[in-house]
This record gives C-alpha cells, sequence and structure tokens, in this order.
C-alpha cells in the first residue's frame, strides 16, 4: 500500500468516526428531548385540577369552582346543587319568594336554608313528622359573586351531606355524596358480621363522620355502632340507637327509655326519660319528657327545668309568615313554658323570667282579613302573650312592655314587606314606630327592661289611668320577687355539681361543628 492509499484509508476512517459520534450525540440529544417533553408534560398534567364524584371525573363540576389565595374553595349554591342530587330555589323554603339574597336547596330527605353574609344554615328533616329546623355554622359565611351566592366547601359538605377532599399537593378533589357511601358500606357491614346498615336518613350521616350505625340481629333488635374500619363504637345491645348530627353523640333507647352516649361511649344523658328531643345546639339544651310531664336538661343531664309542665314549646305551625324556626325558644331567650292552662318563661339558663299567668302566646286571626297571626316582631325581639283576651308584648327579658290591654296585635304583608300594628279601643298603632319612639330598638329589645313604662308612655296614651301604671309596679315588683325565688329554687344538686367551664352558651358545640378532623378521604377505604 503507497503513501496516497493509506492516507486515503485513514481520512475515510476518521470520517465514519466523525459521523457515529455525530449520530451518537444526535441520538442523545433526542432522547433528553423525549425525557424533557414527558418530564414537562406530567408536570403540566399535575398543575391540571381533577374532580371525581363518586369516582367520575367531572369537568362541568371543577370548572364552577372558585378557588381563593388562601385555598379556600367557593362553589354557586344553585349551580352545583343538581351534582349532589339536590334541586334549588330563590328564596326561603318557609316564605316562598323570588329574593335573591336567599336560596335554599331540597331533595326528598332534607331541606337547607342559605342566606347572604350568614354562616349558619338551617336545615329540616322531610322525613319526621314535624320535625324542627336545626342548623350547622360554617367559618366563611356565604357571599355573592357577580350576584350568584356562593359557599364554601365547607358549607357544600353540611348542606347537601357530602365528603369533599381537596387534595392541594395532588391537585385533586374527591367527593363522595352520601347515597354512594350507604350503598358501599351497606356491604362492608356484611363482612364485619352485622346483618344491615341502618337506613334512617338521621343515621346515614353518621357515615360521614367514619361511624356506621349497624344491627347485629333483627330478631333482638340489637343495634350498634362501629367504625368504618369494624371497629366497636357503641356494642350492639340497644332497641334503637339515633344520631344526632349537630352534636355527634347518639340518642339510645333500651326498654322504652332513652338516654344519649357519646361517640367515645360516654353517658351524657342517663337512660331514664320517655322521650329527649334537641331543643338547642348552641345551649346544649333538651327538651326530656318522663311520666307525661316535660322539662329542660343541658347536655350533660342537669336539670335546667323541673320535670313537672304540661307543655314545652309553641305550635309555630299556627305562624307560618313569622320565619320562626326554633319552637322551643322564641326571640333568642324565652322557652315558653305551660303549667295546667297557663303559660310562662323561663330564659336559657334555666331562670322564670314570667309566671305562669297568660292564657295563650301568640295573636290568631278571627274575624280580621288582613290581619295575620303573630307571635313574634323578630328585629325587635319581642313576644305577643295574650291575658283574658287581651294581649301585650313581652321583651326577651320576659318583661312586658305593657298591660294586657291591647285589643289586636297582627302582622300584615305590604309589597313584601312585614308590618306589625296594635290596636286598642279602635284606635290602630304601627307597633315598630311606637317602639322606637319608645326607645326599644332592635339591638336594645333583648335588654330594655320597661323603659318605655319609666316615661309613662303607653301604647293606649289616653286611655290607661295612674292606676294602671301603679298595678304594672306592682306586678314587676312581684315578679321580680318571684323570679329571685325561682332563681333559689333552681339551684339544685344538678346544678351544684355544673362545670360552667365545659358549658359556654356562646361557643357551645364549635368543635361538633369543625369537621376538619373528620373530612378524611374515603380514597383508601374504597380504592377511589
Amino acid at each position: 500500500m503507497n503513501l496516497i492509499e493509506e492516507s486515503f484509508q485513514n481520512k475515510e476512517e476518521k470520517k465514519k468516526k466523525r459521523t457515529t459520534r455525530i449520530i451518537l450525540v444526535a441520538m442523545i440529544l433526542v432522547f433528553m428531548t423525549i425525557i424533557a417533553i414527558v418530564t414537562y408534560l406530567m408536570y403540566a398534567k399535575s398543575k391540571v385540577m381533577t374532580l371525581t364524584i363518586d369516582g367520575q371525573a367531572n369537568e362541568k363540576l371543577k370548572n364552577l369552582l372558585v378557588i381563593e389565595s388562601d385555598g379556600t374553595i367557593y362553589a354557586p349554591i344553585k349551580e352545583v346543587a343538581q351534582y349532589f342530587g339536590y334541586d334549588s330555589f330563590n328564596g326561603e323554603y318557609s316564605e316562598k319568594s323570588e329574593q335573591q339574597s336567599k336560596c335554599y336547596v331540597q331533595n326528598e330527605n332534607e331541606i337547607a336554608n342559605f342566606e347572604l353574609g350568614q354562616n349558619k344554615i338551617y336545615k329540616l328533616d322531610l322525613t319526621e313528622n314535624n320535625a324542627d329546623y336545626e342548623y350547622s355554622y360554617i367559618k366563611n359565611p356565604v357571599k355573592a359573586i357577580n350576584g350568584v351566592l356562593y359557599t364554601s366547601a365547607e358549607g357544600l359538605q353540611k348542606a347537601f351531606n357530602i365528603s369533599f377532599d381537596y387534595d392541594q399537593d395532588k391537585n385533586r378533589i374527591t367527593i363522595f355524596t352520601l347515597p354512594y357511601l350507604y350503598q358501599y358500606y351497606a356491604s362492608q357491614v356484611l363482612d364485619y358480621g352485622y346483618v344491615e346498615l341502618n337506613n334512617v336518613f338521621a343515621n346515614q350521616k353518621a357515615i360521614l363522620k367514619n361511624q356506621l350505625i349497624v344491627l347485629k340481629d333483627k330478631d333482638k333488635k340489637q343495634m350498634g355502632v362501629i367504625g368504618v374500619d369494624g371497629k366497636a363504637i357503641l356494642e350492639p345491645k340497644y332497641d334503637n340507637i339515633t344520631f344526632l348530627p349537630n352534636i355527634g353523640d347518639f340518642l339510645v333507647e333500651n326498654n322504652s327509655k332513652v338516654g344519649i352516649l357519646s361517640a367515645s361511649g360516654e353517658t351524657k344523658v342517663q337512660i331514664m326519660y320517655d322521650s329527649i328531643e334537641l331543643m338547642d345546639s348552641d345551649a346544649g339544651l333538651y327538651v326530656a319528657k318522663k311520666d307525661n310531664k316535660y322539662g329542660v336538661i343541658d347536655i350533660r343531664g342537669n336539670i335546667k327545668i323541673y320535670i313537672e309542665n304540661d307543655e314545652i314549646g309553641v305550635d309555630i305551625s299556627k305562624f307560618a309568615k313569622n320565619g320562626i324556626k326554633n319552637k322551643y325558644i322564641l326571640v333568642d331567650n324565652l322557652i315558653p313554658v305551660r303549667k295546667d292552662k297557663y303559660w310562662g318563661l323561663y330564659d336559657k339558663n334555666g331562670n322564670q323570667v314570667a309566671e305562669f299567668k297568660y292564657d295563650s302566646l301568640g295573636y290568631v286571626v278571627s274575624n280580621n282579613k288582613d290581619a295575620m297571626n303573630l307571635l313574634v316582631i323578630p328585629n325587635y325581639k319581642v313576644l305577643v302573650a295574650c291575658k283574658d283576651k287581651k294581649y301585650t308584648l313581652i321583651n326577651a327579658s320576659g318583661s312586658e312592655l305593657f298591660a294586657t290591654v291591647a285589643d289586636d296585635i297582627y302582622m300584615t304583608i305590604s309589597g313584601g314587606e312585614k308590618h306589625y300594628y296594635i290596636t286598642i279601643n279602635d284606635q290602630k298603632i304601627d307597633a315598630e314606630q311606637w317602639m322606637d319612639a319608645n326607645g326599644i330598638t332592635a339591638s336594645s329589645a333583648g335588654t330594655n327592661k320597661n323603659q318605655n313604662q319609666n316615661q309613662n308612655e303607653k301604647p293606649n296614651n289616653d286611655s290607661n289611668s295612674q292606676n294602671e301604671d301603679n298595678n304594672d309596679e306592682d306586678n314587676d315588683n312581684q315578679e321580680q320577687n318571684d323570679n329571685d325565688e325561682n332563681s333559689d329554687n333552681n339551684s339544685n344538686e344538678d346544678d351544684e355539681n355544673y362545670d360552667d367551664e365545659n358549658y359556654d352558651d356562646e361557643n357551645y358545640g364549635d368543635e361538633d361543628f369543625d369537621d376538619e378532623d373528620d373530612d378524611e378521604s374515603y380514597d383508601d377505604d374504597m380504592g377511589a
């Protein structure tokens, strides 16, 4: 081989090596580009929120949600209702209207009412006869966005009875509806050795607290409570169990007697009463019935009003237009109690503030076609009471604003506005104007004790004599003596051992209303 041929061969070999290196570099670059693209796509995908309802993706619902900078999720109440099996309407359920600042949602089991600016959701169980409104609190009040009412994810959970979990790291929202959860756990309890998962609507809500009310033996009616993991919470030995959603406890029944147990098995109220009904979850009060007599007990079973009365609470169905949601506590403080044929009033602390002297509470229309029944004037926190076919107004402290001299105290509705009137000897007086003129405002009505009497002014200015003023003063003095005596009587042994630190009227039940600890994802349980 000569030098020319050798030189040519070397050049060819170098050229092949260079080409090979270029191809290798190109292949590496392509591979790295592919990796970069895949990585980017995976990153981009991780930043796109996913939302599932009962295991199914739902883009439409996801697009309705608004996520604020602090991570709080809001949803338009009426628009999302359909995704949870509810119908939606403007206004309030008890007062059908097109009021845009209120709305309610409804399915076959329940109604939930929302109001702009409020963090209290009123609910009505349609599966119970003569059920009363209950309520749940949410941290963030209902707000309007572009004229549409929105509630937070917490509000969605409380109103629609759903499990709502937002995993910010995975950018994933997982929602389960109550019917779906019930069907899932109905089969699970069979594996745990129970014959049935109780289907009463109130008891189904226990699932949202990771608790299942189950039946061990149909013939013996052995009911108990277990966790979603199958571990026993309350042994299956009760005739009946009812979950109390607002406080998270259980009303249990044995041998026709009822009591209250906590989710930890603690006895809060002894199983000794004929019936127990929640009066007010904020105050932690229950109406208790025993031997056909009624009284009031607190969350620990302490007696607040002796069980010796014939009736507690007013039939608010007669006053549908008043918008009253709690028949047991009127104008935020007064508990109406009937003994024999007369009505008296207690406050939420169990103190008697008005003696048993009223024939009835509220005004019921007889012959005035333009008037409507009236029980309370809510903005002024006053209650209508009747004695000897004459009427008066009572403030939240239990004091009469004037003697029982009015012929009528009623309500009218005009142009969507409610108006309240007092008539005395054919003289018609605007009740709100009269109260304003006498310093009884919406803010002071509950604490203003007979301020108008101190000014010697009454609705029937010309027809009241000095004798009536003196009688009123005597009645006030007698009433105060009665209250003092009653307060002493109510200091019984049950109350002496009561721990005030555990009973805070203002903040009672906040822990029960906060679902943060209970809102665990059902992903692990159901493989979603």
